[in-house]
């Protein structure tokens, strides 16, 4: 939209310029015919509220698929949080990708129609590398006011606490546990896990084995459903601990670190 508008304003100035020369207009008939057809150009830019938009979510980007599989052919690689029109969308899950279930969005992107699986698609932008929780709280809080974020102190002196807390309503597990790897970067190479499995479960990152160090997802479940996730990481008296669980009000993303 930003871009459109510059392009459009950038050809009104031309417009502008020449029609001062060749017609010898007054500056004040100039600012007019300004004012005029930038109006008009944002005017004609304005989307259509009706339209739905959803963002990727995918941190190496999503498949625009020229037909609703994922065998067809790919038309174009859409990029981590690129803005997409959704024509229609698949409201009943019709396959799993990586633990997530979903179904195939018809969606246009860069001049291009095609489908896309949905179970990397959000509501919510995605946070961008280096943002802090509070700015992004702040700036989903434009669109979205139920959004809550806290942030508190605690402990001791000799071993105090800081505690951001992230609250997301009408979110999924999956959007969650995207956004809080963002957001409070941890590794990449933990990737969604299934809501079916073992009620307690630890996965370590493969590069800390030593005693030293700590860095692993613990996943608790109960009934073949998530019940928590939580990255933790420990090392030379620091502590980090990266947890999602849901309550009454959304999806819950906190995160705490420890200085010891």
């Amino acid at each position: 939209m930003k871009t459109a508008k510059i392009v459009c304003l950038a050809l009104i100035s031309t417009f502008v310029l020449f029609s001062c020369k060749d017609a010898k207009t007054s500056p004040s008939e100039v600012e007019l015919i300004s004012k005029k057809e930038i109006a008009l150009a944002e005017t004609t830019l304005e989307e259509n509220p009706n339209d739905s938009y959803l963002y990727i979510t995918a941190s190496t980007g999503l498949s625009l698929r020229e037909y609703a599989n994922l065998q067809s052919e790919k038309l174009a690689v859409m990029p981590y949080g690129t803005r997409v029109k959704v024509i229609a969308s698949e409201e009943k899950s019709t396959m799993k990708v990586g633990e997530i279930n979903g179904g195939m969005d018809e969606i246009e992107f860069n001049q291009k129609k095609g489908f896309a699986f949905n179970g990397f698609l959000s509501k919510y932008f995605p946070p961008e590398k280096g943002t802090s929780a509070k700015g992004y709280a702040e700036e989903l809080k434009e669109n979205f006011p139920k959004v809550i974020f806290t942030e508190t102190t605690g402990g001791t002196a000799s071993k105090p606490t800081n505690t951001e807390t992230l609250i997301i309503p009408e979110s999924e597990w999956h959007e969650a546990f995207y956004i809080a790897q963002q957001l409070f970067n941890f590794p990449k190479e933990f990737v969604f896990p299934s809501s079916k499995g073992k009620e307690i479960q630890i996965i370590k990152e493969k590069k800390y084995s030593k005693d030293s160090w700590t860095s692993e997802l613990q996943i608790k479940r109960k009934n073949d459903a998530l019940e928590k996730i939580e990255y933790v990481y420990k090392n030379n008296g620091f502590s980090k601990l990266v947890a999602i669980t849901i309550n009454s009000n959304g999806m819950k993303i906190s995160k705490t670190e420890i200085v010891e």
